[in-house]
C-alpha cells in the first residue's frame, strides 16, 4: 500500500480506493460505467434483474444496487463517478446522493453548503 494512505482508513467517512477494492469491485464498476450508453440504460430500465445477472454482479453487489445503497456502494469499492452515473439513471442528482449517504434530508443538508440555494 501507498504509504501516504496508511491510516487514511482510521479517518472516519475515508473509503480508500486502492487495486485491492478496484479489482474486488470491477464488475460492480464496469456495470454502472455501462450506464453512459443508451442501449445499457434501457436494459437497465426495462429488466434491472436481468442486467445485473448478465454483467455477473454478485449477490451482495445485487443487494447494494437494489436498495439503491448510496454510501454500501462506496463502502463496498464502488467508484463514486461510476455511482454518480447511475444515480442520473435513476434520477437522482448528486445533491440528492450527498445527503442520503450522510442520512440527511436534501434540505438538512442544502443548509450546510457555502451556497445552500444552488442545487
Amino acid at each position: 500500500m501507498n504509504p501516504q494512505v496508511i491510516g487514511m482508513q482510521d479517518l472516519g467517512g475515508t473509503y480508500v480506493f486502492d487495486l485491492r477494492v478496484s479489482n474486488k469491485a470491477l464488475e460492480l464498476n464496469r456495470f454502472f460505467w455501462n450506464m453512459i450508453t443508451p442501449q445499457w440504460r434501457e436494459r437497465f430500465l426495462e429488466d434491472e434483474e436481468q442486467l445485473m445477472t448478465d454483467a455477473e454482479l454478485t449477490e451482495a453487489e445485487k443487494v447494494l444496487v437494489r436498495a439503491r445503497d448510496w454510501l454500501g456502494l462506496v463502502q463496498y469499492g464502488a467508484n463514486f463517478f461510476v455511482v454518480e452515473k447511475f444515480a442520473r439513471v435513476v434520477k437522482l442528482t448528486n445533491m440528492q446522493v450527498y445527503a442520503i449517504m450522510r442520512g440527511e434530508s436534501l434540505e438538512d443538508f442544502l443548509k450546510t453548503r457555502r451556497v445552500p440555494e444552488m442545487r
